[in-house]
This record gives C-alpha cells, structure tokens and sequence, in this order.
C-alpha cells in the first residue's frame, strides 16, 4: 500500500532582485523538508502561474539549497510582470496553483508581492495558507523596531564601497559626481550610503513633497552646495540623489527634460529616468550664469547592489526569516508577514498591513523629523540659514561675485 502523500510547500519570489533571497530559499526549503513535507519552488515569479504553466514548478531538496544561502541572486528567479486583463488572468494563476497541490505558499518580496499574497490567500479560502518574507533593498516595509527589510544592509553595504571609491576619485580630478540610487517611495537607501560614506550631501523625495518644482529647488540645493564647498577652497563633492524625487516631480516638468515610461506594473519607469543627467545639466547652468565651471559627472548605482552575496548581517537574517515561514506554516497560520522582532519571529496580519482608504499596501519612507535624519542633515555640506549673514555670506558672495542681496534672494528659500 503506497504511503500517505506528503504535504506540499511552494516558495516563489516577485519584484527586484535583493540581497539574501536564496538565503531565505534555503533555510525554508531545509526545514520543511525536515518536518516531513516536499518542497516546490515556481521559477520566474509569478509571471508563469498567470501564464498557466505549470512546468515551472519543481522540485527543491536539501542538496539543491544546503550551500546557496550566501550567494547573490535568486535560483528561483523573479519577475514583477503584470498582465493584461490581471483579474482575468489571476484565476488562471489560482488554477494552476490548485493543480499543483500546493498546501502551503512562501512569498518573498516587497509590496507589491505582498498585494499578491493577500490576493491568493483571500481567493483560497482556507485551502492553502500563505506566508510573506518581506525582502526589498528600498526598506520600504515597515517592520517594528525601525527593523530593515532583507537586502537593505548588503545593498547599503556596497553602496558605501562604491561611493567611497568615487569620492576619492572625485578629490583626485577635482570634479563633483551626482550619483543616482534606487528607491522608489522611500529615501533609506540613499540616506543610507549617504550618510555611511560621509558623501557632500544627500537628496531625498521626502525632501521635496508639496514642493511645487522639485527638480528646480534639487538643482538649487545642489548649486548653493557646490558654491559653499568652493568658498570652503574645495573644488569637488559627491552628492547622492534618491530616484524617487521622480516619483514627487509634475509630470509637466519631468517631461522638459526626459520622455517618461510606464513599467510592467503601470507605475514610471525610473531607471528610463537620468535624474542625475537632468541635475547635472540645470546645475551646470546655474553655475555658468555665475561664471563659474565645475566637472560634473552622473552616474547611476542600483543594478549593481540588488544580486550582490549577502553580506553576514543577511545571511543569518533571512535564515531566520525561512525557519520562522515555515514554522507559522505548520502551526497553522496563514495571511501573516513573518517579521524578526528583538529576537523573535512573529507574524504580523496582512489586515495591518494595507491602508484602508487607498487599498494599497502601507509604505514606509524617511522621517524627516527624526535624529536619524538629523543627525545626516548635520553633516551635509549645503546653504543653511545661517549662511546669509555675515562672514559665511562675504565668502560665498566673493566665489559668485554677486551682491550681497542678490545672492540672498537668489538661493536663500533653499535653506
């Protein structure tokens, strides 16, 4: 007589690439496995389940993941592709879910995979549980305890790297880099390496919300910052610029300086978007009408940090972010974030994660009045308002060779 069939858990990952993925592959995969289950991974996200394949379900065991924890990437894949029709075609995906006799579901990713998570775990009713690892270099997630998401601290990591490398290049040739990096809603990233490096100055979207030209008043800060740096006998800088000022940008004015796209999921394409070439080329103006020049170079740093090996600090976390999916699993949890909370693994209610007036899930940004943040403000070199008086205001004055008044009606609204 065969014996009983044993449970199934299926792992799949959606949005971006980040840090520590296949450590989470991993630790889920082996302790499932050592609770009796078979395991399944769907290759490419959820792209292959709207498309009813189910040849992209396959099977995981502990040879498969006992080494993969401290690699970069995702031997499951990933994708952030939404299709056409979406509510049509996510019945498709329900069925080739149903098909494959998955009883347990591990998601990884950000927000927009744990729309999707709620979404499947609605729809089942009660016939599969699911289970959410938030995983996003953004660290947009809100997690208790000011917690990061998986991938922020090895993203954040080699960000500091390269901006270090740059900033004594920068010392080196005399010349300033405005340098690009990813996050869409949230500023952490970019305050992150900013602030770990001790680069010139660093420009968020929190900065700029209600503000009515973003990209003006930006292009303004960067100018006062270049100007104060030369009245200090420093010719170079390095200014780190989050993508997201985009995202708070009037269509009308983005659109004088770049033709904009929508991604997969409908939202702007931000990589399509030189923000730091858009800076660049205001600044440079600015500059010029003072008769002064300066080198700027832009570059963009993203790409580079999102498959990256895991630094130590992700390795163990996401350990334990798979040991505690599973674990919730198979007491009988479902609809939950598994989250680390000062030493522990809890579960947190998809319910308590969403807005209710928007729909969406909630979304976690820089808190401009914390000492988090003030502590980076304090140590950026740019025009504050103590500037537009006194000896500071002879000194900046003398490297613009405008007057004194036209020099405070030009820049102070910056400080």
């Amino acid at each position: 007589m065969a014996g009983k069939a044993k449970e199934l858990v299926g792992i799949i990952v959606g949005g971006g690439p980040a840090p520590g993925i296949n450590g989470v592959i991993s630790a889920a995969t082996i302790e499932a496995i050592n609770e009796g289950r078979q395991v399944v991974g769907i290759v490419g996200g959820f792209k292959c389940l709207f498309e009813g394949d189910k040849n992209c379900i396959i099977p995981l065991t502990i040879s498969d993941v006992s080494r993969i924890h401290s690699e970069g990437g995702s031997i499951l894949r990933t994708s952030r592709d939404y299709p056409d029709k979406v509510k049509d075609k996510f019945k498709v995906l329900m069925s080739t879910l149903k098909q494959s006799g998955i009883k347990y579901l591990i998601t990884i990713g950000g927000e927009g995979t744990l729309f999707m998570a709620n979404w499947i775990e609605r729809e089942a009713r009660g016939t599969m549980s699911v289970v959410h690892v938030p995983k996003t270099i953004d660290n947009d997630v809100p997690l208790p305890g000011g917690q990061s998401t998986f991938g922020f601290q090895t993203a954040r990591h080699w960000g500091v790297e390269i901006v270090k490398n740059i900033m004594e290049d920068a010392k080196t040739t005399g010349r300033w880099y405005f340098i690009t990096t990813m996050g869409r809603t949230s500023g952490s990233l970019a305050l992150g390496i900013g602030k770990s490096s001790g680069a010139t100055i660093t420009l968020i979207a929190e900065e700029f919300r209600n503000v009515d030209r973003p990209l003006q008043k930006a292009a303004d800060i960067l100018t006062g910052a270049i100007i104060k740096r030369l009245s200090m006998g420093k010719d170079h800088g390095v200014a780190i610029l989050a993508e997201g000022i985009c995202t708070v940008c009037p269509t009308e004015e983005l659109t004088q300086y770049e033709h904009c796209e929508l991604d997969e999921t409908g939202r702007l394409r931000l990589s399509d978007i030189q923000l730091g070439r858009m800076l660049k080329n205001s600044v440079r103006n600015n500059l010029c009408e003072l008769g002064i020049s300066v080198t700027i170079v832009d570059k963009n740093v993203g790409y580079e940090l999102r498959a990256a090996d895991p630094i130590p600090f992700d390795v163990e976390y996401t350990r334990d972010l798979g040991y505690g999916a599973v674990r919730y699993l198979l007491k009988g949890g479902s609809g939950s974030m598994i989250v680390f909370d000062e030493g522990y693994l809890r579960p947190i209610p998809f319910v308590e994660l969403f807005d209710f007036a928007s729909g969406r899930v909630k979304v976690k940004t820089v808190d401009m009045t914390s000492e988090a943040y003030e502590v980076a403000r304090k140590y950026m070199i740019r025009l504050e308002k103590e500037d537009f008086a006194g000896e500071s205001l002879k000194k900046l004055t003398k490297v613009t060779n405008l007057a004194p008044k036209d020099f405070v009606k030009r820049f102070s609204y910056v400080a």
